[in-house]
């Protein structure tokens, strides 16, 4: 547990009043849908461990083309995310100014409202998971850290997990803030963190499983620049992964491994969109004469979008339908009960950056302190096929680097990744990306030795590197 988080129980009845929001289209739609109301939007602040909402934010829920208050009694309320069977609402919220941000579920039949987290730093942007759990970012010293939390009135996750299972699991490990963004179909946690990981100043997308292993980009022909960055990403019902990339839309879909642009009407987009059964998406879009972001509705590959909702002096975000959704796989944990991870490289010679001006003799591993340090942890022979085998640290920050016969980098990761303690894990090469297979043949590290090279001790701590201020 990183941050001594309690988690309380508490029952509260509220009413949900009317409020000055409208309809800015004679249509009304259905299924019913919540969004986030703000006055002021940072949307990439939560990845500097900053404040997204500086003035607040309230939660409204649109029935009928009005909207209300999805809850009272709160300072500020935002990123809701319905249950799989529509019964109840996660949202994390403040119920005075000065309270931190805190995770809450609400019953929509009787609008009774339990606090789910108790903590004295912010815990934000919370989504159901299959089994009785659920993941949210918590503050932590370099920002924000995903975590997974049982819910403990949950009739599921006694099916699941022993008794004695942890209530909290961090799931990443990074001296950088990540941020949950949506929950795929295969039980993966999409999440937010910035490029190169651990270390950059570019929004980018990845993937986790919900036990913390398995860390890797969605894709890897990564943004360079911060205004080019990934963020705001949601699975579409096809599978496709659709986000906002500066202020325009694009997409992941599995036949590619690139990035996709939506020819979507001219405008600013702010992410998070919500797909309906009818296939017309909900969008939150600014431009032209809209200097605020208002809701939308768009039927993808047509020029035809029209206003849901607007209001002039709030920022409208994140619309999120109240319907019940297909349930993501849960995915069961393979975990060792150990304190370091075997990691695997099939042909670190291989790179979507193309070949080595050299031959790699030895690899270099390296793990980054809490304090931004980095401290070398030994090197292990690179083998002709291009294979090597290596224990390391669970649970913390690390990277490789390749090297000639003469210690000259070949290559280097500038970013940093974790593997779980406990975590077995292969790689095809070197920044392959996940889209390339293996090739079918036994490394030949492994014919040498099943042995892996230990390093999990330190050799030397080298001086302290940037971390972006975090």
């Amino acid at each position: 547990m990183r941050a001594g988080r309690l988690w309380v129980l508490r029952g509260v009845v509220a009413s949900i009043p009317l409020c000055g929001f409208a309809a800015n289209s004679s249509r009304s739609i259905s299924p019913d849908f919540i969004v986030t109301a703000t006055p002021v939007y940072e949307p990439l602040a939560a990845l500097l461990g900053q404040e997204r909402f500086p003035k607040g934010a309230k939660l409204l829920l649109v029935h009928d083309g009005d909207a209300e208050p999805l809850v009272t009694g709160f300072a500020a309320t935002a990123d809701a995310n319905v249950a799989f069977d529509a019964k109840t609402v996660l949202f994390a919220g403040k119920k005075d100014a000065a309270d931190p941000w805190q995770i809450w579920e609400l019953t929509l039949a009787d609008k009774s409202v339990r606090q789910l987290t108790k903590g004295a730093t912010d815990a934000i942007r919370p989504l159901y998971l299959p089994g009785g759990r659920f993941v949210f970012a918590d503050r932590v010293r370099s920002g924000f850290q995903i975590e997974s939390a049982r819910i403990e009135s949950s009739t599921e996750w006694p099916n699941f997990e022993p008794a004695d299972a942890p209530a909290i699991i961090p799931l990443t490990y990074l001296n950088a803030s990540a941020i949950p963004s949506d929950v795929l179909a295969d039980g993966r946690i999409l999440f937010e963190s910035e490029f190169p990981l651990g270390s950059g100043a570019t929004p980018e997308l990845y993937l986790v499983y919900a036990d913390g292993s398995g860390v890797e980009s969605y894709r890897c022909d990564h943004p360079t620049t911060r205004g080019a960055g990934r963020w705001g990403g949601k699975q579409l019902t096809s599978g496709d992964v659709v986000f906002t990339q500066g202020g325009s839309l694009a997409r992941f879909t599995s036949p590619l491994a690139h990035q996709e642009r939506i020819a979507a009407p001219s405008g600013s987009y702010a992410g998070a969109i919500a797909e309906m059964s009818t296939g017309e998406w909900l969008v939150s879009a600014k431009g032209g004469a809209v200097t605020h972001y208002v809701i939308r509705i768009w039927q993808p590959g047509t020029n035809s979008i029209e206003t849901l909702l607007a209001e002039k002096a709030e920022e409208l975000i994140e619309p999120v339908l109240v319907a019940p959704r297909t349930r993501p796989h849960r995915h069961p944990s393979g975990l060792h009960p150990w304190d370091y991870s075997n990691l695997l490289a099939l042909d670190a010679r291989v790179s979507r950056e193309g070949a080595l001006k050299g031959t790699p003799v030895r690899v270099r591993l390296e793990m980054q302190e809490s304090d931004g340090r980095t401290t070398e942890m030994g090197t292990t022979p690179v083998e002709q096929d291009g294979s090597f085998f290596v224990k390391v640290p669970g649970d913390r920050p690390i990277r490789f680097t390749l090297l000639d016969d003469k210690g000259t980098i070949l290559r280097q990761e500038h970013g940093w990744f974790w593997a779980r303690g406990g975590e077995q894990r292969y790689c095809v090469g070197c920044h392959t990306g996940p889209e390339r297979a293996p090739e079918n043949r036994v490394p030949a590290v492994l014919l040498r030795s099943t042995t892996a090279t230990d390093l999990t001790r330190p050799v030397k701590t080298a001086t302290p590197i940037s971390n972006g201020g975090r």
